[in-house]
């Protein structure tokens, strides 16, 4: 089976080593990235093989998964050039649609995937978008590949950015460490008030998960009308909690759109504006 080789070493690059590492994944694995101490940091942690050589690495990819900045990505593909059509290429970059890559690199098949950083520890969630007829067994593998590290969901495209902006695990850490800090203003230590809300946020989401209910009702338990938990969800929603987060997504949607519109080449964008 050819490798599955990852273009650029960064962040995410490392969770999802850290991941397949983690469940003991057999498919070879290469990583490029032009900054040599990455690729010695990913070969000491994970064992993979790494190439300095973009051509040699795209040559032995059976997977080419392009894991670096959305705005570097028009450029990298321009550096890639024509490669094998029994190559199917993943862009892990947000905001960057399947139109633009498949412009800028049309002889291979083209799929988004966003995988969560929790990935490295296999409680990942990734969203997967595929361009039209792309083969089902190539479907097929890049499903069970994700699916190593955590679940796996294929949704369409035009949703993709209001999935990115949601799921993000920047958000339970967000709230944990707000929540936690509100708690030390009412006198608990940090240890206590860090404990404190993480069972309130991770535990009681388990609990939904693994519940036989809903969420209302779980809402409605854990929120007895009158009670001390039904006056903190009172003040926090007249408080306009609700508008907040919908601020937050919305804010995060238009920075997909930016992100996009910076990393079109400019050929297509006129071209698209022709058409309209």
């Amino acid at each position: 089976m050819k490798p599955i080789v990852f273009l650029g070493g960064g962040r995410i690059t490392g969770a999802l080593l850290s991941g397949l590492h983690l469940a003991r994944c057999s498919r070879p694995i290469i990583v490029h990235d032009r900054h040599a101490e990455k690729l010695s940091v990913l070969r000491k942690h994970y064992g993979v093989t790494v190439e300095r050589d973009l051509a040699r690495a795209v040559g032995n990819a059976g997977i080419l998964i392009i894991a670096v900045r959305p705005a570097s990505v028009i450029d990298l593909l321009t550096k890639i050039g024509p490669t094998s059509r029994e190559t199917t290429a993943v862009s892990l970059a947000a905001g960057l649609p399947l139109a633009n890559l498949r412009e800028q690199l049309p002889s291979v098949g083209w799929a988004r995937a966003m995988p969560s950083p929790a990935c490295r520890t296999l409680h990942g969630l990734t969203a997967l978008s595929f361009s039209p007829g792309f083969p089902v067994a190539r479907k097929t593998e890049i499903r069970k590949f994700f699916g190593a590290v955590g679940q796996v969901l294929e949704i369409p495209e035009s949703k993709f950015d209001a999935f990115t902006v949601t799921y993000s695990s920047s958000h339970g850490y967000h709230a944990l460490a707000t929540l936690a800090g509100a708690a030390r203003k009412l006198g608990l230590d940090r240890q206590t008030a860090l404990m404190a809300a993480a069972h309130a946020l991770a535990d009681g989401i388990l609990a939904w998960r693994s519940a036989n209910a809903t969420l209302e009702a779980l809402l409605e338990e854990a929120a007895t009308p009158g009670g001390i938990a039904a006056a903190v969800m009172e003040t926090m929603n007249r408080a306009g909690y609700g508008k907040i987060i919908e601020r937050g997504l919305a804010a995060g949607l238009a920075k997909a759109k930016t992100t996009a519109q910076a990393a079109t080449p400019k050929r297509f964008a006129k071209r698209n504006n022709r058409t309209r």
